[in-house]
């Protein structure tokens, strides 16, 4: 349910932490938004979330003097099949949001980095060493022990059609459609501004998001409209935060700090809801978290080493 950015173009590692935290908190924020309003169908959400999402994106445009060439770009196509997964992702990361607990939905959507790392490899053909490849079985056992209450067939006469379940196997296909949409975004950045890749996101899953009305919007009350009007445009802030949180430190300083949002989910779940987490979310939790560090500590070495060739093989 979020999009990538462009690296970082000065090094102020505090002020990115500090900007991810906080863009983070709005995602909760937003989140949390969209379970107050109930159960509203998936498309419905996408089309709030993306719209409203627009406005504090073209207001921090236009303080730039971006506003003008922010859409204008050579690669439609890229845009509108990275709009087409990244809606579908959001559709079933939505309908999750609805059926589970906060921490939960959360913790789940953690699966989506992991699922990056297999997709790269099996789609992109790139060279995956042994090192990740543990650390995504590692992280993907993680997911399936917060899964696994909501999709055995022991724990509710109704099995897998039992809410819960759907809502855990939804979150996990919305993680594996957010992964792909990651790898769209990937190859988008190598030719596209960050502000052109979001503002063409959130219109894109806007229009698409109209197609889901013959599927059944409800009539919403002011409560419901209110708050998800005020998802989209949390939506919208934390993505500005994000992106400025990635132009002052590099992706594997502030990467890491994305996993505040289950400790900020236990604590508004248990606060606004009353939900408290299970040990499988605790456990499972722990090990994704784990996992993901991990990758991103890879990631970080490999790109030391890679540097360090480069420079080596340079001529002097």
């Amino acid at each position: 349910m979020k999009q990538n950015v462009v690296q970082a173009a000065s090094s102020s590692p505090l002020t990115g932490i500090a900007l991810k935290v906080i863009s983070v908190a709005i995602f909760v924020g937003m989140s949390t938004a969209i379970k107050l309003a109930g159960q509203v169908p998936a498309g419905q959400i996408v089309f709030y979330r993306s719209f409203f999402a627009i406005f504090p994106i073209l207001v921090f445009l236009a303080f730039r003097g971006e506003l003008r060439t922010a859409v204008v770009t050579k690669r439609p196509v890229g845009h509108i099949m990275r709009g087409l997964a990244g809606v579908t992702a959001m559709g079933f990361g939505f309908f999750a949001l609805t059926q589970l607990p906060l921490p939960e939905a959360i913790t789940l959507n953690y699966a989506q980095p992991l699922l990056v790392v297999v997709f790269s490899a099996l789609i992109l053909g790139e060279n995956v060493r042994a090192y990740r490849w543990t650390a995504v079985a590692v992280g993907l056992v993680g997911v399936l022990i917060v899964s696994w209450p909501n999709l055995t067939l022991f724990t509710s006469p109704g099995g897998v059609s039992d809410k819960a379940a759907m809502g855990a196997v939804a979150a996990i296909i919305g993680a594996g459609l957010s992964a792909i949409a990651m790898l769209l975004v990937r190859n988008l950045v190598h030719t596209e501004r960050t502000a052109t890749i979001v503002l063409w996101f959130s219109l894109t899953a806007s229009v698409m998001a109209l197609f889901s009305i013959p599927f059944g919007w409800q009539a919403l009350t002011w409560q419901q409209t209110a708050l998800l009007v005020t998802g989209g445009f949390c939506g919208g802030i934390a993505q500005l935060f994000m992106t400025e949180a990635y132009r002052h430190a590099e992706a594997s300083t502030v990467a890491p700090f994305e996993y505040t949002s289950l400790l900020l989910g236990i604590a508004v779940g248990y606060l606004v809801f009353g939900d408290l987490p299970t040990i499988h979310t605790l456990i499972g939790g722990i090990i994704v978290i784990a996992a993901g560090i991990f990758i991103i500590w890879r990631e970080q070495r490999l790109g030391l080493e890679r540097q360090a060739v480069k420079k080596a093989s340079s001529p002097q």
